[in-house]
């Protein structure tokens, strides 16, 4: 979807306090190939929720590091079943047991963990974006996680010119609980992502 950052602006102004599914509604109106990513982290069943209501069909991409917790996989697995998820699954091209072996999980500070992150998260998502080559991209990005997030808003221009799209942008911890209660949705907080070790640390997908 072409848009010009003058055009993001006066829309993001817009969409503060118009509802997740109206935002979702008008990206997939406007836009030609939306997909949405996820790793199933704590509250990714809300924007899986939401995208879903308004296209059952959309691809779903997860791109799975190998190193979840149990708690994670069994999440997933039940959201796929009950959300009927179309899930496009990548993952590594050296398992996990592999990579343990040579190389393990570094620490930030070690050199290898550029490598490591390579391997486990941006290859994949690389693949995966080629593989589909959406213009639209829903993320559940929201303000407060990090410091880079903090810059965006409810729709950003990524480097590679897709429009991401953060419907829950402006919500906190609390409204979301709200939004999952009130639709008897499941959430798990078991979760770790080995790239990024500490919480407010940005992944690498999003900068």
């Amino acid at each position: 979807m072409a848009l010009t950052q003058e055009e993001i602006q006066k829309l993001n102004l817009q969409f503060k306090g118009i509802s997740p599914e109206e935002i979702i509604s008008w990206a997939v109106k406007h836009g030609n190939n939306p997909v949405v990513t996820t790793n199933f982290r704590p509250y990714e069943v809300a924007i899986l929720h939401a995208v879903t209501q308004v296209d059952k069909n959309i691809p779903v991409i997860w791109c799975d590091t190998g190193y979840n917790t149990p708690q994670t996989y069994k999440h997933a697995e039940e959201l796929i079943s009950t959300l009927g998820l179309n899930v496009k699954l990548y993952v590594p091209k050296q398992t996990s047991s592999h990579r343990d072996a040579v190389m393990g999980i570094p620490q930030i500070d070690d050199p290898l963990h550029k490598e490591f992150t390579e391997q486990v998260k941006l290859e994949p998502f690389r693949r995966a974006m080629e593989e589909h080559r959406p213009d639209v991209w829903f993320t559940n990005l929201r303000k407060g996680q990090t410091a880079h997030r903090d810059s965006l808003d409810v729709l950003s221009m990524s480097k590679d010119g897709i429009l991401k799209v953060s419907p829950f942008y402006h919500w906190n911890d609390t409204q979301l609980d709200a939004y999952l209660k009130a639709r008897q949705l499941p959430n798990e907080h078991k979760y770790f992502d080995p790239t990024k070790v500490l919480e407010n640390r940005e992944c690498g997908l999003h900068t």
